[in-house]
Formats: C-alpha cells, structure tokens, sequence
C-alpha cells in the first residue's frame, strides 16, 4: 500500500521505558523504612491490520515491532514476513498502537476470516473464531535438531544472565532463542510471557533465523498457547523453568515438539520426544 512503508528504526530502537520507580514502605528487620523498587511498564497495546482492531493486550512497551511481527506470524496473519507491506508503532489515546499492512493478496485472506470472527480475547488466543482454533491442529515439526542437557543447562543459566528488566523489577517473563550449542540468539522480555515468546518470533524473522536451528527458553510455567506458538514457529524444542500444564504435553506429543520442563540448576525433566537430547533416548529404553 503507497504510504504505508516499512519502519526505519531497527529493533534496538525499538525500546521505551520499560521500567519506573514506586514509593514502597518496607518492613524489615522488625520495622519500616521508606524504599523504591522499580516496577516493570505494562500499557495497553492494540495490534491493527490494515486499519482494523485485530487484538489488544497488556504489554512491555518495548520491542512492539518484534511482538506484532511474531504475533502475526504466530497467529496465522501471515505466513512469511514478506506479506507485510508496512509496520509501525504509533502513540494512541491510551496506550500504543502497532500498525500492520498487508499486502492485498494477504488482506483479501484477512477480511475473509474477520467476518467470522466474534471479536479478539485474551493473551495467546488472540482473534480466535473458535474453541476448535483454541485447540487447533498444529504443523508437526520435523526431527533434526539434537543438543546435549549441557546446552540447555547453560541456555537457561545464559538468559537468566540476560534478563535485565526481570533483575530490576522481579515481575518480568522472558523468553529467550539458543542456538545447538546453548548460545543465546534472541532474549526478549515482557509483563506477559505470550507476548515474550511473540517478540522473539518477531526478532527471529526480522533476522532471517531458522526457528528449526535451535530452542526456546522460558522463564514461565508452559501452557498449550506456547506450545502452539512454538509449533507454528517450527521449533522442536521448548524449555521451560516450570511445569507444563496436561494439555501442553498432549500437544507438545502431537506436534513432534520435545518438551523440556523444570530446569532448575543442572537439573530437567523431559515430557516428549526425547530424542532431540544427546542421550535422553537411550535412558528412556533402561
């Protein structure tokens, strides 16, 4: 669409203020004392479509280009970056808008769905039509990747490392890309953990890195959304510091993703597919 150009601002830029200071009156030690403690940012964030309302959420208002770009990759939007003829974030009344324009096959697609949707909801379902599109099939991903427990062990050390609005607040989630050896590639943080993993896919497109090549980290419990987002992204393994929830693992099954739940120091517990893990197969057969 003419006007409507892609933004100039890398995903560095991308960034506000994540955090600010509160008055707070501690009791310690058997008495209190005037403190602050910094509170991480939560404002209301619209994601639009060619000029329509397709979601609102409360997010971190920093790296908006990467959520809407992931939420729209994840959400089935569009398949591929290169259906997005425009992005932008824009102030509103009352929060922030990220401002998506398809291009006009994509949008014809688009409008189609929207007549049958009753209206957006809540954080990772965004604009669903159906309770069958909550639990909706998912793209079984294909085998390949193999890391040692030493890499995850270290990917989730390396993103706690990162987490730098987690550390200054203590209320942030975080989601993080290593790579096969444990490196971290993207680390993104955010008041909902959907949205963090959102930003990563965002971050990833926008780099051209195969989600296949390596994992998803995550500092929360794993619910089925999740495992959804990673599916559809193509990732074959999540880790996670928490426990999945019952139908997190039936899907992670379903999907051929290898679920990987409280990890915590040297320590995890793997849920499916083992085989991604050096290792991990053979001690399932003993």
């Amino acid at each position: 669409m003419q006007g409507h150009e892609p933004p100039a601002a890398t995903p560095s830029e991308d960034r506000r203020d994540a955090a600010g200071p509160a008055a707070t009156l501690r009791f310690r030690g058997g008495r209190f004392e005037a403190g602050t403690r910094d509170l991480p940012a939560e404002v209301a964030v619209a994601i639009s479509v060619n000029g329509s309302t397709h979601a609102v959420m409360m997010a971190t208002p920093d790296d908006l280009a990467d959520l809407a770009l992931g939420l729209a990759l994840n959400e089935g939007i569009v398949d591929s970056p290169s259906e997005i003829e425009g992005l932008e974030v824009a102030a509103a009344d009352m929060g922030l808008e990220c401002r998506l324009w398809l291009s006009p096959e994509r949008a014809a697609g688009y409008v189609a769905r929207r007549r049958q949707m009753t209206g957006p909801v809540g954080c990772g379902l965004c604009g669903v039509e159906s309770l069958e599109l909550a639990v909706r099939a998912l793209p079984r991903v294909p085998p390949g990747l193999v890391v040692s427990p030493a890499a995850i062990v270290g990917a989730m050390a390396a993103m706690g490392e990162g987490q730098a609005l987690g550390r200054r607040t203590r209320a942030a989630h975080a989601a993080a890309f290593a790579g096969a050896d444990g490196r971290i590639l993207s680390l993104r943080e955010d008041v909902g953990r959907h949205n963090a993993l959102d930003k990563v896919a965002g971050h990833l497109a926008r780099e051209g890195l195969a989600p296949a090549a390596g994992f998803v980290v995550l500092t929360s419990r794993v619910s089925v959304e999740l495992i959804q987002k990673a599916a559809v992204m193509g990732c074959g393994l999540v880790a996670a510091v928490s426990v999945p929830t019952g139908l997190a693992v039936a899907e992670a099954e379903q999907a051929g993703i290898t679920l990987v739940a409280v990890v915590r120091g040297e320590e995890f517990e793997v849920f499916t597919h083992p085989r991604r893990i050096d290792g991990a197969t053979l001690a399932r057969t003993v």
